[in-house]
C-alpha cells in the first residue's frame, strides 16, 4: 500500500495525556484514528478529558476521530476493538501503544515497599496489555507488509524515575520493541521505542503543582504530546523506516533529525543527563 494514503491508527490510553496529544497530532494529518480509554464522562476521573472528547478533536483537526470504549485489563475487550478496526477499516497502519496504569502515588516519596503495591498495576495495563494490543495489530500489517508499532517510553527505562515498577514497565517495552522487531522484519512492519521528555500534560500540571520544587523548572521546558504524534508521523512516512525498526529513539533527537519544532522550539534531549537506550545485541536465538 502506498505511504500517500491516509493512514489508519490506534492509539490506546488516549482519554487525556500523552495519548490523547499524539492522536490529535495524527488527525492533523488527516489519519483516521482509533483512540481507546474508559473515561465516558468529565467527573468521571479526578483529571479532566474523555475519550469522546479526544475523538471529537481528532476530527475537529482534520482526521477522523472514532473512540471505542476498552479496558486494556480484559483481553477479550482487546481482541474485539482489533476485530472492529479490521471490520470498519480493512487495515491498521500505526497502533501506539500507549496505555498504561498509572498510580495517584506514582511520585510520592518513599521506597518502593511503601507505597500502595497497586503501583505494580502498570506491569498488567502498561506492559502485558501492550504485548496484547500488539498481538493483535501484527495481523492486520503483516498481511499488508506495512505498519508501525510504536510503544510510548521514557528515561525511565534506564534511570531511577518513579520507582522500580515503572522503570521495569518502560524498560520492558524498550525490549518489546527490539524483539517485535525480529520477528516482524521480513513483512516489513517497523516497531519502536519511543523516549518522550518531561510532558506537558494534566497528569504532569497537577502534580507540579503537588511538588513545585520538583517539577517546577521541567515544566518550563516540558514537551507537548503532539510534538511526540508528529515524529510518530514523520517515521511512518519514512523510507527508511525498516533501518530504525527495534530501535529505542529519544523523540527531541527525531524531531530535530525531521524537522519537528514543538511550540516554535527545539526540545532537548536527555541523553547526557539521564542515559541513552540500551543497544540490542545482534545475536538472535529461535
Amino acid at each position: 500500500m502506498s505511504k500517500n494514503t491516509k493512514c489508519v491508527a490506534m492509539v490506546t490510553g488516549a482519554s487525556r495525556g500523552a495519548g490523547k496529544g499524539i492522536a490529535v497530532a495524527l488527525g492533523e494529518k488527516g489519519a483516521t484514528v482509533y483512540v481507546t480509554g474508559r473515561t465516558t464522562k468529565e467527573g468521571q476521573f479526578f483529571l479532566p478529558g474523555t475519550v469522546y472528547e479526544t475523538a471529537e478533536q481528532i476530527t475537529a483537526a482534520g482526521g477522523k476521530g472514532i473512540a471505542v470504549i476498552c479496558d486494556h485489563s480484559d483481553d477479550a475487550q482487546v481482541k474485539a476493538l482489533f476485530t472492529q478496526v479490521e471490520k470498519e477499516s480493512g487495515r491498521l497502519d500505526i497502533l501506539v501503544n500507549n496505555v498504561a496504569d498509572i498510580h495517584d502515588d506514582l511520585i510520592s516519596p518513599g521506597g518502593f515497599w511503601e507505597k500502595p503495591l497497586q503501583l505494580v498495576d502498570i506491569l498488567n495495563v502498561g506492559l502485558r496489555s501492550q504485548y496484547v494490543a500488539s498481538y493483535y495489530a501484527a495481523p492486520l500489517m503483516t498481511r499488508r507488509k506495512n505498519g508501525l508499532i510504536v510503544f510510548t517510553s521514557s528515561f525511565g527505562s534506564v534511570c531511577y524515575m518513579h520507582g522500580a515498577a515503572y522503570g521495569a514497565q518502560k524498560a520492558g517495552v524498550d525490549k518489546f520493541a527490539a524483539d517485535m522487531a525480529v520477528d516482524l522484519k521480513e513483512d516489513n512492519v517497523a516497531a519502536v521505542s519511543i523516549w518522550m521528555g518531561p510532558l506537558w500534560t494534566s497528569r504532569t500540571e497537577w502534580a507540579s503543582k503537588q511538588r513545585p520544587e520538583q517539577y517546577g523548572e521541567f515544566m518550563k521546558i516540558a514537551e507537548t504530546p503532539e510534538f511526540t504524534g508528529r515524529i510518530i508521523h514523520a517515521l511512518y512516512k519514512d523510507t527508511d523506516l525498516m533501518m530504525l525498526s527495534g530501535q529505542t529513539l529519544i523523540g527531541a533527537e527525531m524531531g530535530e533529525k525531521y524537522g519537528i519544532k514543538d511550540r516554535d522550539r527545539q526540545p532537548p534531549s536527555y541523553r547526557s543527563s539521564l542515559g541513552e537506550p540500551r543497544i540490542p545485541h545482534p545475536a538472535i536465538v529461535r
